[in-house]
């Protein structure tokens, strides 16, 4: 039996950790959102998180420095950052450190919802999925 997908959301601004955080429920999806890339490192276990949602710009560690921390102690979690950054040295850093996906604030509701189903069955974590996409922004 496999567990439900947990996706975990680490945004700053509270009204759009509860704006995905509701977009996440609709779709049955299970979510722990976090203020700040401390918090969420403080609960971060292994394997308890199947893909994590964090824009870049945050208060003391940088959704960047979050996911450079993961890769670094070996974290294989897929990583969507949704930023409103559009240069290219903060896409190229992204990408150079690992995230599945750069998206581009304001991302549509459809755009994220494809990228994160793509990363869940990256993740295998998505039951019933065979396929596998290419991840780009958009």
């Amino acid at each position: 039996m496999s567990k439900a997908p947990l996706v975990a959301i680490v945004d700053d601004d509270e009204a759009v950790r509860e704006a995905l955080s509701d977009l996440l429920l609709v779709l049955e999806l299970s979510c722990r959102t976090f203020d700040r890339a401390e918090a969420f490192m403080a609960e971060y276990v292994p394997g308890r998180f199947d893909c994590l949602i964090t824009d870049v710009s945050m208060p003391g560690h940088s959704g960047l420095d979050l996911l450079q921390r993961l890769r670094t102690i070996g974290s294989p979690m897929p990583v969507i950052i949704v930023t409103a950054d559009t240069t290219p040295a903060t896409r190229l850093r992204a990408m150079r450190c690992g995230a599945y996906a750069f998206l581009t604030k304001p991302v549509s509701s459809e755009a994220l919802l494809r990228h994160l189903r793509s990363a869940l069955r990256h993740a295998g974590s998505c039951p019933g999925a065979d396929g596998r996409e290419t991840p780009s922004d958009g």
